[in-house]
């Protein structure tokens, strides 16, 4: 039998959903010996973005993902899964320290959106994630995104320039949530399912679209997940490096300049 597809609002309440795979379960079931980087050199570090150096297929590799944590306590810790502006700046100097390394950068994206709190817009929040567009725009290494939950707002932008942008089928990338969206326009939050519809979030609107490259299965094992994910990541990897650095950064140019 046909498997039923889902509706936009039911995508974005599976992406929301506590018991997704976690960014700490990526990291232990695709990756090998990852060595976890700490601070951002300048005020703090971060939880909510993990990143440091892993071996993928015996190659080393960046990796860099949003954590919302699993207990509340983790949540709390986190934000919940919003990065600050030290999360940016860590990632930002993971990736500069991958490419001095010619290591590929794989992000794993899961957040609502960056850290709404006061202070995070007093250490220029705005302006870390203008800086991390930039230097994802002129990256020279492959940089492979793949949004596992939410992909919300400028936070998951800022970690989703890669060279190739893939979504786990239970997932969401928009500007802005449906709540949110419906607030604005309509002056009504609980038209959010409607706007869900509206916005064209989900992976096959997305694809169809040519704004990622592909669909990722998802499933309940959350290792047949993380292997689905590193069949993905082989393939990718292998086509970007046997592309010369000129050519890599003309066609991620282009990529983004198509929208």
């Amino acid at each position: 039998m046909a498997k039923k597809e889902q509706t936009a609002a039911e995508i974005v309440k599976a992406a929301r959903d506590k018991n997704k795979v976690s960014a700490r379960e990526l990291i232990t079931n695709v990756f090998d010996d990852f060595y976890e980087l700490h601070g951002d050199r300048v005020m703090e570090d971060d939880l909510a973005m993990i990143g440091g150096i892993a071996s993928f297929n015996g190659q080393p590799v960046t990796v860099i993902a949003t954590d919302k944590g699993t207990t509340p306590q983790e949540r709390i810790d986190r934000h919940f899964g919003c990065p600050t502006p030290a999360g940016y700046r860590k990632a930002q100097r993971l990736m500069a320290q991958a490419a001095k390394f010619n290591r590929p950068v794989i992000t794993f994206v899961n957040t609502a959106g960056a850290y709404a709190g006061a202070e995070a817009e007093e250490q220029g929040q705005g302006y870390m994630i203008a800086q991390n567009l930039m230097v994802m725009s002129e990256l020279k290494t492959p940089l492979i995104t793949i949004i596992t939950g939410e992909g919300g707002s400028g936070g998951a932008l800022a970690l989703a320039g890669g060279d190739s942008v893939w979504m786990l089928e239970k997932s969401i990338y928009s500007v802005i949530s449906p709540e949110a969206f419906a607030s604005i326009l309509w002056k009504d939050s609980s038209r959010a399912d409607e706007a869900a519809e509206t916005l064209k979030i989900s992976p096959a609107e997305l694809l169809k679209r040519q704004i990622i490259e592909g669909i990722i299965p998802e499933s309940d094992d959350h290792i047949e997940t993380c292997t689905a994910i590193a069949d993905v990541l082989q393939t990718e990897i292998q086509r970007l490096q046997k592309l010369s650095l000129e050519e890599l950064l003309a066609q991620r140019h282009a990529r983004f300049r198509k929208f």
